[in-house]
């Protein structure tokens, strides 16, 4: 009977060394894509929102998608339940106080403080929104100055009330 064991012909060493180098510089430049996409979108990423002050000084925001903050004005807000269409106007907040319950109170007191109208579609009223209530909003800018949110976040305002809030200053009435 023949043998059908056959001796495989060895194969060279500069065979294997070609494809272990190929598999070492595939493997590496993966690994750096990786790297790359982890950086650039940590760098774009790393500011949660920007100001209304800063999307209103900056034409090329307009049209992109942004997420913003701003303090609600709590006398601009208006539904319409038919349409399910919330439109109010935010203010810009300042950094310069370490208290946000602060900031959102003085924000709406200043008058030349930049205000961005805002509208809301297809959503119903959220119990939050309220005046001085902090609105984190996505969308985009339109050419008519009114921003367009896809999606609304609130925080309440009493959450940031501080107990050394200074006296006479009432900004939040108790919830009942």
């Amino acid at each position: 009977m023949p043998d059908l064991n056959w001796p495989k012909p060895k194969q060279p060493a500069k065979k294997k060394r070609s494809e272990r180098i190929k598999f070492i510089s595939a493997g590496l430049l993966i690994l750096g894509a990786v790297l790359y996409l982890l950086i650039s979108g940590t760098l774009q990423g790393a500011r949660y929102f920007i100001t209304v002050g800063e999307v209103l000084a900056d034409a090329s925001y307009q049209g992109r998608t942004v997420r913003i903050s701003g303090a609600v004005d709590g006398e601009s807000i208006e539904y319409d339940s038919e349409k399910a269409i919330i439109r109010f106007t935010i203010v810009n907040i300042s950094n310069e106080y370490e208290d946000l319950a602060t900031a959102l109170h003085e924000a709406l007191l200043d008058p030349t403080a930049p205000r961005l109208s805002v509208l809301v579609e297809d959503a119903a009223i959220p119990d939050l929104l309220q005046h001085e209530a902090q609105a984190i909003l996505t969308g985009a800018l339109g050419k008519d100055g009114i921003f367009a949110a896809t999606e609304l976040l609130l925080k309440c305002p009493s959450r940031f009330e501080e107990s050394t809030a200074p006296e006479g200053l009432s900004r939040i009435p108790e919830h009942q």
